[in-house]
């Protein structure tokens, strides 16, 4: 007689709870996902060294490139004093003119200045083929020049600074924004988000993202600053010690804000999508709002007006208002008005991505227009 016993109904009929993880935990374990898989890019990796080996040693160099790309050249002089405070002329005394063209015919110098009572600049220089332009040019006469502002930025300098700030900040909007499009995309495609899903809110994974990337992108930036100034001080470079203090002083905070915009922007793009073959089509919007005023920054650099305006653009912010900064036509209040209405848009951008987000994450086949995404019920 079989004495097996049924399992009882209830063992068989208990419910499996899935409990989501709180919001804080759920976010954590997101930006420590995304982060560490960055970390293990070899790709990433070496972008990042690279851009802080490059813009450490340029800087570096730069005080002694002057000096390493000067030459010297050997002048015949018939008189010592003649070339006094000319600098790269190593002097070559001689006793008499003819000396001074023995020496110049059998190039043991480049050229000779002798003594000339009926030149105008009481000299005449002596040479086989063209003179140095240099020793030519320091020999003229130069009128007496009045600086009525010594301080006055030079424009080609601000239009410099202006190439630099803003390709920093294209560079990391676009890479680390198509890293985070690439990202979504990929857990899309592979389904992956739905188990992602299972134990975490679409809003967790996307500000998971935005924050991760966002961290990502300032530590790199952190780093190659520290290279530029360490580079500087080796240098010697006092444009970057002293009078570029106060714009990056102010780019800081905007690359920051402005920053976030974007990555939230470029989440919410790659939500649309299931392939990664779409996901040029909606994020080349977002390409054009940051490459748009920026143009306009590098072109309108020396039109205060437009500099002005497109000072409070919450997309050329971050570049204009640094240069407005450097060339001092900007009153004390107008930076913390621009980066006011830069944390206004960015938080505006943020509500508008993680609707989107929310509404396209789990959504598949055909792409979803920005104006479908905007007027989905």
């Amino acid at each position: 007689m079989s004495t097996h016993q049924p399992t009882p109904a209830t063992h068989l009929s208990t419910p499996v709870e899935t409990t989501r993880a709180g919001f804080t935990t759920a976010i954590g374990l997101v930006i420590e996902r995304e982060v560490m898989v960055r970390l293990k890019s070899k790709s990433f990796m070496i972008s990042t060294l690279l851009s802080i080996v490059l813009f450490g040693a340029f800087v570096a160099v730069s005080g002694t490139l002057p000096s390493l790309f000067a030459s010297t050249d050997r002048v015949a002089v018939t008189s010592a004093e003649s070339l006094s405070g000319i600098e790269n002329v190593e002097p070559v005394v001689v006793a008499s003119v003819e000396e001074a063209k023995r020496l110049v015919s059998s190039e043991d110098v480049a050229a000779a200045v002798v003594e000339d009572p009926g030149s105008p600049t009481g000299s005449t220089v002596i040479a086989l083929r063209p003179a140095p332009e240099s020793l030519t040019t320091a020999l003229s006469r130069t009128p007496n020049v009045e600086l009525l502002d010594p301080d006055a930025p030079d424009p080609t300098l601000t239009r410099f600074i202006g190439l630099g700030l803003g390709l920093i900040f294209l560079s990391s909007a676009m890479t680390f924004g198509m890293t985070i499009a690439s990202s979504v995309v990929e857990e899309k495609q592979s389904r992956i988000v739905e188990i992602l899903l299972a134990s975490t809110s679409a809003r967790v994974l996307m500000f998971g993202k935005v924050i991760a990337c966002s961290l990502l992108a300032f530590a790199q930036i952190a780093l190659t600053a520290v290279s530029v100034l360490v580079g500087a001080a080796i240098s010697g470079n006092d444009l970057v010690l002293g009078r570029l203090a106060e714009p990056i002083a102010w780019f800081i905070p905007l690359f920051v804000v402005g920053f976030v915009m974007i990555a939230a922007l470029y989440a919410a793009a790659a939500s649309m999508v299931s392939r990664a073959e779409d996901l040029g089509s909606t994020s080349s919007p977002i390409m054009m709002l940051i490459l748009m005023p920026y143009m306009g920054v590098v072109l309108f650099a020396d039109n205060e007006a437009v500099m002005a305006v497109l000072s409070y653009v919450p997309f050329s912010a971050a570049v204009a208002v640094p240069m407005r900064v450097f060339t001092g036509t900007t009153q004390w209040w107008e930076p913390l008005v621009s980066l006011a209405i830069l944390v206004l848009t960015t938080l505006l951008a943020l509500l508008l991505a993680t609707r989107i987000f929310q509404r396209s994450i789990l959504r598949s086949g055909p792409k979803v227009s920005w104006k479908q995404a905007l007027s989905r019920s």
